[in-house]
């Protein structure tokens, strides 16, 4: 992922991003596949990519989790979508995107749903 956002020109992610990555972190740590010092050094590393604005964060505001209510409703039932990855989709909408990056497959199953196009990140 490092790789792929040091090659565009920018990034853009929900602000939703901080808490899942530390979140995952601290899960692989918990599962004792990730050392606490190696978690450590990750997050830092993408603290210091947001803080030379190497991403650019959409802030999750009351008018996007509004704008999930009101488009998951029409959602097909066999389309599964956890909340972040909602967040994330409308986050990219009302920023005015057309395409969205993820190796999610859920996410990805689910943006044309929202007028997107889904990106796999997986090589």
């Amino acid at each position: 992922m490092r790789e792929l956002a040091g090659s565009a020109d920018n990034v853009n992610t929900s602000s939703l991003c901080i808490a899942e990555l530390s979140c995952a972190l601290h899960r692989k740590v918990r599962e004792g596949t990730l050392d606490p010092k190696a978690a450590t050094k990750l997050a830092d590393f993408f603290l210091d990519d947001l803080a030379n604005e190497r991403w650019r964060l959409v802030p999750v505001s009351d008018h996007i989790l509004r704008q999930v209510e009101l488009l998951t409703r029409s959602l097909p039932k066999s389309t599964p979508l956890r909340a972040g990855d909602a967040i994330h989709i409308v986050s990219a909408v009302q920023a005015g995107f057309h395409e969205i990056w993820t190796n999610d497959r859920r996410l990805l199953a689910a943006t044309s749903h929202f007028g997107l196009q889904g990106r796999s990140i997986k090589p």
